[in-house]
């Protein structure tokens, strides 16, 4: 389990976190969802201890993250949004940085690659923007580790190779394993990221399960206009509105249209 507690974190003068205070489980797959420049790459190399806190603390079973013991960091995987390319083939580069992690497969990198229709004969070097992505995709969940921490995954992908994500997410992941995702695109992953937590600058203004959220909110996919709604927006066939859920009705959440709502209604989901 991962604990923050009054975290803050500072690039000079710029506050860019602030008194973060959050529980993270195991057996979650978090969507980090926030405005640029709201501190999801930070808080994601925090967390893989990249970074160290300036207040508060970040506890990885009870271990700072920051202290860099080989037992934490072995069982820790952060992919940033740019990766690079290595001079040699991907199953040879999967091999050499496998070896440093005790969980890893081989196996299972090479059935995540064949899924992605991806060769790990392939130079890297030689490899487009999306296959690169893939084959670090696949090197990250084949180290089978408790914490996997993804910037920006679906960047540079096409649209099969999100679906083929969406798949290797939930097919390569241990059951007990905690997952934060960090997205724009919050369509690619909207089918398999909760809890969904949305930073602000300099604070969290959600952090809630999907059942959580639909107890307070109801989707509501009509024709026409509710006077209570929180947001609407126009759709070919009608509306997507939020409303406030004050008869406990079931409705499926459209995470962009949540990620608006709070964005126009700060104040109110701050209580």
């Amino acid at each position: 389990m991962i604990t923050v507690n009054n975290l803050k974190f500072s690039y000079g003068n710029n506050t860019v976190l602030n008194n973060i205070t959050m529980t993270l489980e195991p057996g979650h797959i978090y969507g980090l969802l926030g405005e640029n420049g709201v501190g999801k790459t930070t808080l994601l190399t925090l967390l893989s201890g990249l970074k160290k806190e300036q207040e508060g603390s970040i506890l990885i079973e009870g271990i700072a993250p920051y202290k860099r013991l080989p037992s934490t960091l072995a069982d820790i995987f952060y992919l940033p949004d740019e990766v690079v390319a290595v001079n040699d083939k991907a199953v040879n580069f999967a091999k050499s940085s496998g070896s440093l992690r005790p969980n890893f497969s081989l196996e299972e990198f090479l059935a995540i690659m064949k899924e992605f229709e991806t060769n790990p004969e392939q130079k890297m070097t030689t490899m487009s923007a999306g296959q690169l992505k893939k084959t670090y995709i696949s090197f990250a969940l084949a180290c089978r580790c408790s914490y996997i921490f993804l910037d920006e995954p679906t960047n540079g992908l096409d649209i099969p190779s999100k679906a083929q994500f969406r798949k290797a997410i939930m097919t390569h992941t241990r059951e007990d394993s905690t997952i934060v995702i960090s997205t724009h695109q919050v369509r690619d992953l909207e089918n398999i990221i909760d809890p969904i937590i949305i930073l602000d600058k300099q604070s969290v203004l959600l952090n809630a399960t999907l059942e959580e959220i639909g107890n307070k909110l109801y989707f509501d996919y009509g024709t026409t206009l509710q006077s209570d709604s929180l947001y609407s927006e126009q759709t070919p066939a009608g509306f997507i509105q939020v409303r406030p859920n004050t008869e406990g009705l079931e409705s499926k959440i459209n995470v962009e249209a949540l990620f608006n709502t709070i964005h126009n209604h700060k104040d109110l989901f701050a209580k």
